[in-house]
């Protein structure tokens, strides 16, 4: 259950949320809220919340202004707080990926690939359908380097996601782009997203583990 993160004597863990995850990956720019976000995803779960935890966090030692920054991430629905820290997976990443990526399709199709056209690990695709959307994902993140430019500064769209849609503008096949430290993947998932799903958060967090 969710709880306001407050500086207090009661134990409270901070948390990112799966909308908080999805912010933290979607640009390589690691400033700001995303590098605040990125140490709770870290860090959250190692100690309760305190004043001098969100300094920490907030890179500022201005107590006040510090924590106005975390409260405006949770208001944002971004963070959270929980009274049960979060357990470490003991799996290795191999083996927590397949289950985490069905849970982030309606029709539990999901791969991720790097940006180099390889795929780490696939769930309801075939292992040559796997292949082959991994090099589309490496050839996707290319035209949107190529074409950034004219996307975010000219058009205006902050968002790097791609969708083969059908006509009722529904999705089929989406590719959401994830930047864990310097690395940069791609998550191809089939049907409806699921990125809503607290796998989403532990998958950001493997990856980390892994990547930062």
């Amino acid at each position: 259950m969710s709880v306001e993160l407050v500086a207090t004597r009661t134990e409270v863990y901070a948390e990112v949320t799966p909308a908080g995850a999805f912010y933290a990956t979607s640009s390589p720019d690691q400033e700001g809220n995303r590098a605040i976000l990125l140490h709770v995803l870290r860090e959250g779960h190692r100690a309760p919340f305190t004043t001098e935890i969100a300094s920490q966090w907030a890179e500022n030692n201005n107590t006040d202004e510090a924590l106005r920054s975390i409260f405006r991430l949770q208001r944002l629905g971004l963070l959270r707080g929980s009274h049960e820290a979060r357990t470490d997976s003991t799996l290795r990443l191999e083996d927590a990926l397949p289950p985490l990526l069905a849970r982030l399709s309606d029709q539990q199709k999901t791969l991720l690939a790097d940006e180099n056209g390889f795929y780490l690990a696939a769930a309801g695709f075939a292992h040559e359908a796997a292949e082959e959307l991994a090099g589309l994902s490496a050839d996707l993140l290319s035209l949107q380097s190529r074409h950034n430019r004219l996307l975010k500064n000219n058009l205006r769209v902050n968002t790097e996601t791609w969708g083969l849609l059908d006509p009722s503008g529904r999705s089929e096949l989406g590719f959401w782009p994830l930047f864990i430290g310097q690395q940069r993947f791609m998550l191809v998932v089939s049907g409806t997203p699921r990125l809503q799903d607290q796998s989403f958060v532990t998958l950001v967090q493997e990856l980390d583990k892994r990547y930062r």
